[in-house]
């Protein structure tokens, strides 16, 4: 998971657009709003789906009217409308936390009341509830007035900006003249004997490759080999590691921007032999005149210890009450993770991480599933929850907070579907026109109930036997499985080109597809709401062994 820093520059803006843009923003969202009022009413327009046959027998188990009829209204105009809005330049990548994420959110609560949906966020002193599940969090920012950092390359000296800098993580930094030393960035067993015999003390200069560069199946192989190399470093008691870049031409600054949940406070200090890159030319070309162990020039560096500053986060929760006198108070959550990466340092051209795809197809996927829904005559036997989550690109931070802090008790909510990439079709495995995966799919029981309304719907649900079990952990639903509840990520495609880039623009989504994709989900809701029978983790595979635990302790067996 590709994860960036929160900027100084990104933090002034946050504090001094805010205001500006929730004011000026509702004319847009009454704007938008209204595809959604238009399309509701009717299937999308344009060229027929091009959804497989279903088979005799499939075609012989209809699917009721009233549900039909429900999620028929799922409309790929209406999608998409609301994602040429959550996926816009305006909202600038949602990063957690930033003014766009603080109006995708206001916006998918629009989009909740707009359904007539309940509140199911926070309740006050009375009891009324919001749409918001409120995390009065902190936010770490670095000392910008602190920071310093000259090369004195023997001639002359040279002033370093912090935005020609990237160093990501909370830790404070006082060096005085100390003695550079140029280390080739080898595996460590490469290296062996030759290691330099006075690396003690001084600042190693080296060329660490950025892990966004590297080709994702060499990843885990390049953490292993860096992570080699700094340990290797600090036994050798390196004074600091500076790494140049070539490529980037200005830096991300200082700080992690780490979200701290004050009853939760992460244990430890910062990674062991953390390192700062160096954008600044003059600096590489010091670095290009250097030999492999030489030692010439000094570097002096201050970095201030980060400060804490508060911050508001918001998962986004309606329900849809169940009509069961008794089954009502159990619930099957849908869910998709509304926030993304936000800006990246980029000097010129598209530097907005826009996420249409990853997540802001799944959070308009539950906005559609929660307006379509919400027309049935007949509501489910149990409760359907639709939750959309900020911070799933920090560390599922939303997802965790609720799985904590459950709005609805986690012993009463019998399932979880969570939504992830569902828009792009253009797959690097090749074309995914009506089909959809999910993790961990014999993990439960769950996978043939999605199959059979894929069967109705024109949908083929399958294992993915490379990518099924292995990314079961990369998003919201491992959250919710840790405490114990059954719980799917479905997704159309895994990897998809522009996955964490700029060009994950809302007009690359078969929107068309989508709908087809979410009238199988919305199927596959409404029949696990209505089944007396809970779902229930396949106890014969031993990778839910741990899961299977944390269910019957949540049960009190």
């Amino acid at each position: 998971m590709q994860l960036y820093t929160i900027q100084e520059e990104e933090m002034q803006k946050y504090q001094s657009t805010k205001e500006y843009l929730i004011r000026h923003v509702l004319l847009v969202l009454l704007i938008v709003a209204g595809l959604g009022t238009q399309a509701s009413s009717q299937q999308a327009k344009g060229a027929k789906p091009k959804a497989r046959k279903a088979s005799p027998k499939a075609a012989a188990r209809a699917i009721a009217p009233d549900v039909k009829s429900a999620i028929d209204r799922i409309s790929a105009d209406s999608m998409r409308g609301h994602l040429s809005f959550i996926a816009s330049d305006l909202l600038e990548g949602r990063n957690t936390p930033s003014p766009g994420l603080d109006i995708a959110a206001e916006y998918i609560a629009s989009q909740f009341r707009r359904a007539g949906l309940e509140p199911g966020g926070d309740a006050d002193e009375g009891g009324a509830r919001s749409y918001f599940q409120v995390a009065n969090w902190s936010v770490t920012q670095p000392d910008a007035e602190a920071f310093n950092l000259t090369l004195n390359d023997g001639v002359q000296t040279h002033s370093v900006a912090m935005n020609k800098i990237s160093y990501p993580v909370d830790q404070a930094v006082i060096l005085k003249d100390a003695p550079l030393i140029r280390v080739p960035f080898k595996p460590a067993a490469e290296m062996k004997d030759n290691w330099p015999e006075n690396i003690e003390g001084k600042v190693v200069l080296t060329e660490i490759p950025d892990i966004a560069r590297v080709e994702r199946e060499r990843r885990a192989e390049f953490f292993r080999v860096r992570n080699d190399f700094l340990a290797k470093l600090r036994e050798l008691k390196a004074g600091f590691i500076i790494s140049i870049d070539r490529q980037s031409p200005n830096g991300r600054g200082l700080g992690s921007g780490r979200l701290i949940d004050p009853a939760r406070p992460r244990a430890g200090g910062p990674p062991p032999a953390p390192y700062l890159a160096v954008h600044d030319p003059r600096v590489i070309n010091f670095f290009d005149g250097m030999q492999d162990g030489q030692s010439k020039g000094s570097i002096s560096l201050n970095i201030g210890q980060s400060i804490q500053k508060p911050v508001r986060l918001k998962n986004v929760i309606a329900i849809l009450r169940g009509s069961d006198p008794v089954l009502k108070e159990t619930c099957v959550i849908v869910s998709a993770h509304y926030d993304h990466v936000g800006v990246g340092p980029t000097a010129s051209g598209d530097n907005i991480f826009n996420g249409a795809n990853d997540d802001g197809s799944g959070t308009v996927s539950v906005i559609e599933l929660a307006s379509a829904l919400a027309t049935l005559k007949q509501r489910p036997k149990r409760s359907i929850v639709f939750i959309t989550w900020f911070g799933e690109e920090k560390g599922l931070l939303g997802s965790r907070f609720y799985g904590a802090r459950p709005v609805f008790p986690l012993n009463q909510t019998v399932a979880m579907v969570n939504l992830e990439q569902v828009g792009r079709t253009d797959s690097t495995e090749g074309p995914q026109l009506n089909n959809a995966t999910m993790t961990g799919f014999d993990f439960t029981d769950m996978g043939p109930i999605f199959k059979a309304a894929g069967e109705k719907t024109g949908i083929t649900v399958y294992k993915h036997e490379l990518n099924s079990d292995a990314f079961f952990g990369r998003s919201d639903n491992q959250a919710l499985a840790d405490q114990g509840v059954p719980a799917h990520t479905l997704c159309v495609a895994f990897v998809y080109p522009d996955y964490h880039q700029p060009g994950d623009h809302w007009d690359k989504v078969d929107y068309e597809n989508m709908a087809r994709v979410n009238r199988m989900i919305g199927l596959s809701l409404v029949t696990i709401a209505n089944n007396s029978n809970a779902p229930k983790w396949n106890t014969t595979n031993p990778k839910t062994a741990r899961y299977v635990k944390a269910w019957e302790a949540m049960q009190g067996k």
